[in-house]
């Protein structure tokens, strides 16, 4: 009599396919870009969220999806996560933070000169993910926010010379009566 070996039933088979688990599905959601950003400006301590921080931070929390634990592993409390995402001028920490957890699509807010200013000061930060890990940081100069400020200056310079052009009587002949 032969015997007939059949492979070992997987413990995932079965009759019925089960339903998948949500948490598995938001925790195997796989970031493998995060966006450029800003730092958010702030007084330069050395327990508080320098610029490379916060990118390591963004960088963590794409990996864990938790801001707690991300905040913890950059030494850093998840309450002063949050008082720095509300903070002033962290509107490209915000997004890269929005991207990275929030919805996608979502609307990139309009550049004044302020922000730009700021992004020219300090640059962009990338962190860098592989297979789904922080692996580090990419700092870069901003170019096109100097680009973009030109652009801006030029444009505000232009308007401002017209209008004292105009004011003063530019390329109007003055005719003398004797």
């Amino acid at each position: 009599m032969k015997r007939i070996s059949l492979p070992p039933e997987s413990p995932g088979r079965a009759d019925a396919p089960a339903a998948p688990d949500p948490r598995k599905q938001v925790r195997s959601r796989r970031i493998s870009r995060i966006p450029a950003f800003t730092p958010v400006p702030v007084r330069a301590r050395r327990d508080g969220w320098t610029p490379l921080r916060q990118a390591e931070f963004l960088g963590l929390l794409a990996e864990t999806r938790c801001v707690k634990a991300a905040a913890g592993r950059v030494g850093m409390s998840r309450e002063s996560a949050y008082r720095l995402r509300k903070r002033r001028g962290a509107a490209g920490f915000r997004a890269a933070w929005d991207a990275i957890v929030g919805p996608p699509g979502t609307l990139r807010p309009k550049v004044s000169l302020g922000p730009l200013f700021q992004r020219i000061l300090y640059g962009t930060y990338r962190p860098v993910m592989r297979a789904g890990r922080y692996v580090g940081t990419i700092h870069k100069p901003d170019n096109s926010a100097v680009r973009s400020a030109l652009s801006n200056i030029d444009r505000v310079a232009t308007r401002a010379g017209a209008r004292r052009a105009e004011t003063k009587g530019h390329g109007k002949q003055k005719t003398r009566s004797a």
